[in-house]
């Protein structure tokens, strides 16, 4: 099997814990989240706080939170008013990678999960965040506490840092742009905030004037320094797995070794339970394995055209349905998304970007914005939030995390927040 990893998997710090343990610690800060979720998912509704906190034994302001995190997480999707799992909440008890990809979204997110008080400037807040990581750098460096002083210092530092290096990424009409200057907030008590919101999403534990990372936050700062994913390893046999583990096991390789697995995997089967279960998989809630029952589809050729052409009624198979038949009927797969309208190449976008987000590495995030139609970030991010893709919180919350522009990245974490909270 070809893998494309270029460079040896680096190994996590001397005395990180292992998969397991990470993964056990992320289930039990989202406990009450997965809990939520399922329950939502079951009623295929979103939760009533006040019912189903009698239900679930909590209160409904912590089912309000636990909802919340249940998103950011991607445990559950959206569609209109119904909801449905997600596939971190579908495989939560039997894979420790998707637990732990959970809750490094619910850590990407956590200026959501724990918003600024409304009167702080905006400004003040962006900055913040965008210096939170040099604060993160300094805890895993530490390898224990740090005292608030020292944290307060490298805070000062990092945002005087970005007032010389401002660049602003121009993003439309801002309504809060016209009211009069709100009062600086002093750092220490952004620096309060920030520390509380990593505590929040399990990342830091805070003591009397000093924060330490936990072992999931010292891991996760770890990943993000080493731009790195936790990925499934591909499962032996492919050619006897169902599709779901057949495509998982096809991830790691290079188009024509998979092209190869595909022509095996359909020679064992009849086309039409093959194209069915193709299908089936491509309905489900991983971007990444909708992409590629559709790679191995173009193999199939001919006898799949009926099936797909039906699937392009579905919105979220369509994208992928109209480019495989305008390849089938003769366009250069270069050119076959000429076939796709603005909005169904923006759901592409960011279908894809979640599969990106889920199973690659950061600077793919990255790159995969030279990808979208849009030809300026603040129209890529107005048609994301227009176009009502269920992920699509989660993706721009991740590109924000990985993305190294920090004016970019606040304008994109700005669009997250307002996709999420509702606002415009």
């Amino acid at each position: 099997m070809t893998n494309r990893r270029t460079r040896p998997t680096p190994r996590p710090p001397e005395g990180t814990p292992a998969p397991a343990e990470l993964a056990r610690q992320a289930r039990q800060v989202l406990a009450d989240a997965v809990r939520i979720a399922r329950r939502a998912a079951d009623a295929r509704v979103v939760p009533d706080p006040e019912q189903d906190a009698r239900t679930l034994q909590l209160t409904p302001a912590q089912v309000r939170a636990g909802w919340d995190r249940a998103r950011l997480a991607g445990l559950v999707e959206l569609h209109g008013s119904t909801v449905r799992p997600g596939w971190r909440l579908r495989a939560w008890d039997r894979d420790d990678s998707a637990v732990l990809r959970g809750w490094v979204a619910l850590f990407d997110a956590w200026s959501i999960v724990h918003p600024a008080d409304g009167d702080t400037a905006p400004v003040a807040v962006a900055e913040v965040v965008e210096a939170v990581p040099q604060v993160l750098s300094l805890l895993q460096l530490s390898a224990g506490p740090v005292t608030y002083p020292a944290l307060l210092d490298l805070l000062e530092q990092r945002v005087a840092e970005l007032h010389e290096e401002r660049c602003e990424v121009p993003y439309g009409p801002r309504p809060d742009d016209n009211r009069p200057p709100a009062a600086a907030a002093p750092l220490p008590a952004l620096l309060e905030w920030a520390l509380r919101g990593l505590a929040a999403v399990g990342a830091l534990t805070l003591g009397e004037g000093q924060a330490t990372l936990t072992p999931l936050g010292n891991w996760a700062v770890w990943v993000k320094l080493e731009q790195i994913c936790v990925a499934a390893q591909s499962p032996a046999g492919n050619i006897e797995q169902p599709a779901e583990d057949m495509l998982h096991g096809c991830a790691a390789l290079t188009p024509g070794p998979a092209r190869v697995e595909y022509r095996a995997w359909l020679a064992a089967r009849t086309v039409g339970s093959a194209v069915a279960e193709l299908l089936a998989v491509a309905r489900g809630d991983d971007a990444l394995l909708r992409g590629l029952a559709f790679e191995a589809l173009r193999v199939v050729g001919a006898p799949a055209e009926p099936v797909v052409r039906a699937a392009a009624g579905e919105r979220t198979l369509r994208p992928y349905a109209v480019l495989w038949l305008a390849e089938y009927e003769g366009a250069d797969p270069e050119d076959a998304a000429d076939a796709l309208t603005r909005e169904e190449a923006t759901w592409l976008w960011v279908d894809t970007a979640a599969a990106v987000s889920d199973h690659g590495e950061s600077p793919l995030l990255v790159r995969h914005l030279e990808s979208a139609v849009q030809g300026t970030v603040p129209a890529l991010l107005e048609e994301v939030r227009a176009v009502g893709h269920p992920r699509t919180v989660q993706v721009l919350v991740a590109l924000a995390a990985a993305h190294p522009d920090p004016a970019l990245a606040k304008a994109v974490r700005r669009a997250a927040f307002q996709v999420h909270t509702g606002g415009s």
